[in-house]
This record gives structure tokens, sequence and C-alpha cells, in this order.
């Protein structure tokens, strides 16, 4: 642990005891760090009715609230990783925090839509420093052997930022008002920045991770690539009319020009020959399908609980909940038997577990009531806890210095990639099973159809990824030296 006492101030040098203390302050930095930028999506989006009448604007005008920020970090998320890798992802994790917390008080502050929308747009910049760099420090903070446990840590306040944000933001809009929800962050955002300030080990500029210049061409080509995706996915909401469809072909076209730009860079963005590991593209692969996956819980979900089973809204929301609070409770004790065990075996335990319950989430009938959805739920939130604490694990716990922001970036825009996939495409096959184009009022026997088949191509889609993973780790024991990360 000497990395983490050189070149700050707090635990006296050479106390254990005071090592260890600042190794908690500092993972506790981090977790307020990810519980913001959680907390930033999930509060918002319970705020954009009210919203809608306050600015006198239409849902298509206030949801740009939300996109806004969702396209900040999706688009410049890697980036920031990049970033933080050559110049010190301390400075720029303490930048980000900042930024995040201004923009918090500039969105509660501000007096029309268009200015709500470009600070969190700001907002979303911050908190995609955060959540990239906050994982990239994990290797600096904790020794190796509690990799696993640091990450589930980092996993479980995710997942409290997401479970707490509805019922916060319901609190905060029939309180102070609507400008509370962007306001509360400010506070948190102090206090992150003064545990990450005071705890947080100093950056170290070494010959390798200080050389090269930044890749601001291929910056530019990830960030029209990615938001062209994000767009197609958000706005066309599963149905590709000519934008949806111009928006796809962008991407592609983005996609093309940008492997092409980083093959030439003396310095590139991301090193494609890291995507040669076996073990990474498979991380990579089943995090975005997993995510694909999870989204349907969100979108099928309160349409199965309202129509199938005629609950009503604060039933539907306290069930919806469940998830999030499964994730929340299984998150550490995930990284500890990740830590035991070994974080590839629990990558494939989990998402084990996330088939089984998809599995039975498409056969469960109606008959079983709330119950028939809820134990389903429960082993498949379980399961995505376990997979995703064991899969950052997996990809975090060899990474070099040099490239932990990066590669950290990179693991989250898969999550972010899949999270918006699965709103889009899941949605897309829910609404075809159910035989209807209007969900809200098809026949509750019509959605409860469109219920089990989606749930049926979501358990096919986990099959695919324990495929992906089982593959994944069979290529990588063939690999002559079975070195990580190659090029790096």
């Amino acid at each position: 642990m000497k990395r983490l006492d050189a070149g700050r101030v707090g635990a006296p040098s050479g106390s254990a005891e005071g090592t260890s203390a600042s190794v908690r302050w500092a993972l506790a930095g981090l977790s307020l760090s990810m519980l913001l930028s959680s907390l930033g999506t999930s509060t918002a989006n319970v705020g954009l009715p009210t919203l809608a009448q306050v600015f006198s604007a239409s849902f298509q005008q206030v949801q740009w609230i939300v996109l806004a920020y969702l396209l900040a970090i999706t688009t410049l998320i890697v980036s920031v990783g990049r970033l933080g890798d050559m110049i010190g992802r301390r400075r720029l994790l303490l930048s980000g925090i900042s930024l995040f917390t201004v923009a918090s008080v500039l969105c509660g502050l501000a007096p029309t839509l268009w200015l709500l929308i470009a600070a969190r747009a700001a907002q979303g910049l911050g908190a995609a420093t955060m959540m990239a760099l906050t994982m990239a420090f994990v290797g600096e903070t904790v020794p190796k052997a509690r990799t696993g446990s640091a990450m589930g840590l980092l996993g479980t306040m995710s997942s409290i930022g997401t479970a707490l944000g509805p019922s916060l933001g319901g609190l905060l809009l029939a309180g102070p008002g609507w400008r509370a929800i962007f306001l509360v962050n400010a506070p948190l955002g102090v206090l992150a920045l003064f545990l990450a300030r005071r705890h947080l080990p100093a950056d170290r500029r070494d010959a390798k991770s200080g050389r090269g210049r930044f890749d601001h061409v291929g910056t530019l080509l990830l960030a029209l690539t990615l938001g062209a995706y994000a767009l197609a996915m958000t706005v066309g909401r599963g149905s590709f009319g000519p934008l949806g469809i111009a928006l796809l072909l962008t991407a592609v076209l983005g996609a093309g020009l940008f492997v092409r730009a980083e093959a030439r860079a003396a310095s590139p963005l991301i090193r494609l020959a890291v995507f040669r590991d076996p073990l990474l593209s498979a991380s990579l692969g089943t995090s975005a399908l997993v995510s694909t996956v999870m989204m349907t819980t969100l979108v099928v979900g309160p349409f199965y609980l309202s129509r199938a089973l005629g609950l009503g809204e604060a039933l539907v929301g306290l069930v919806l909940s469940v998830g999030p609070l499964v994730a929340a409770l299984t998150g550490v004790p995930a990284g500890r038997i990740a830590d035991r065990f070994g974080a590839h075996r629990m990558t494939v335990a989990g998402l084990a577990g996330v088939a089984v319950g998809c599995g039975a989430l498409s056969v469960t009938s109606v008959t079983l009531g709330v119950a028939g959805y809820i134990l389903p739920l429960v082993v498949t939130t379980a399961g995505y806890a376990v997979f995703q604490t064991a899969n950052n694990t997996a990809v975090m716990a060899d990474v070099g210095p040099d490239q932990r922001g990066v590669i950290s970036g990179v693991l989250n825009l898969s999550r972010n990639l899949g999270l918006v996939t699965g709103a889009s495409v899941m949605g897309a096959v829910f609404a075809l099973a159910s035989a209807t184009t209007d969900v809200t009022t098809a026949h509750p026997g019509a959605v409860a159809h469109g219920m089990r088949i989606t749930f049926a191509v979501a358990a096919t889609l986990i099959v695919a990824a324990i495929a992906l993973a089982v593959g994944g780790r069979t290529l990588a024991r063939r690999r002559p030296g079975g070195g990580r990360y190659p090029g790096a």
C-alpha cells in the first residue's frame, strides 16, 4: 500500500492502521462519486412530467433533459478515461466532481428549458469522468486480492443510486420542488470532492503515461459515432424511420472511420491491439449483452405489472424497486465471493443466475400473481450483481497503470450501449410479441404473452453470453504466454 501514501496528505507514513483508514476513506469518496452519477439519471426521470408543465414544453422536448446527460456520458466516457491516463487520474477526477457539482447548481437555477438541458450536458461530462475514473482508481487504492470487494462496493453504490432516485425525486418534487432534485447533488458533490482530494493517491507522471498527445481526431469520431447510435436507439424508440436509419448508417460509417484513424494514429485514443485479448473482448461483449437484458426488466416490467396483473402505480413502483434493492444487497458479498473463488468462475455463475431468472419469467403465469414476477426477478438481479462485480474485477485486475482509465471507460461504455440498445430493441420485441402498436392499451393477455416471449429472447441472449465468456476463457488459455492486453 505504499502507493496510497506517496505524495498525499493523510495517515502517517508507515502506519498500517493509518493506511487502512486512508483506504476506507478513499473508497468512500469513490463510492460517493459512483452514487452521484447514478442519482443524476434516476432522479431526473421522475421530474419529467413536472418539468413539462413548468416550462410549457412537450415530452419530446423535456426528454432531452435525460438524453443530454446520457449522451454526454456515452460519447465521452472513453475519452475522459484516456485523458486521465495521460494527465493524471486524480487531477481529472477532482475536475469531474467539481464540474458535476457546479452543473448541478446551474441545473437547479436554470430559468429556461434549454439552459437546463445545456447544464445537464455539462453535468453528464462530469458524471462520465466520475464513472470512468472511480473504477480505474481501485487498482491504486486497494490490494489486488481485494479488488473484487472494492468493485462490489462500487456496484452497490450504483444500484443504491438507481433504487433511491425515484423515491428521493418524488419526495423532493412533493416538498421543495423540481429545483431540489438537482440542487441536492451539490452538498454531496462537495463531500465527494473533499474525500477525493484528501485521501486519493497523488498522480505519478512516469515516462510511459506522459508520452504522446491526446487523440483529438479519434475522440471526435468516436463521439460522433456513439452519439449517432445512441440517438438512433433512444429517439426512434425501436421504430426506425428515415431519421433512425440515417443515424444508424452514420454510426456504421463513423465506426469504420474511427478504426482507420486509430490504426494510423501515433498515440491512439484506444489501442486496438487490446481487443485481441480474448478475455477483454469476451468481457465487453457479455457486459453489453447482460445490460441489454437487464433493461428488459425496466421496459417490460411496468406494463406487465400494470396491464396484466392490474397493479396500481404505487405497487408497480414498489415492485420495480426490488431489483435495484437486491443488486445493492448482493454487490459487496458478490465481490468477496469473486475474491475467494475467482472472478472468471463467478462471472459464469452470475450469468447462469440471470439465465435461470429470465427463463423463469418466460414461463410464468398471471395466475401466480406478483410472486410469479418478483421471485424470478430476484434471481435475475442477484445473478446480475454477481456477474457485474466479477466481470469488472476480471477486466480491471490486470490492467497496466497507463491503461486503467481508458479500459475502465470502455467497460462502462459497453454497459451503457447495452442499456440504450435494450431500451429500444427489447421494447420493439415486446411490442411485436404483444401484437399491438400501443402497449398501453393492449389486452392483458397480449401483454402477458409479449412479456413471456421477450424474456425468452432475453434468456437466449444470456446463453449466448455464457458461450462467449467460456469461449473467451478457453482462447485465453491457448494463447502463447497468456499475456493480457497486448500492445498496451
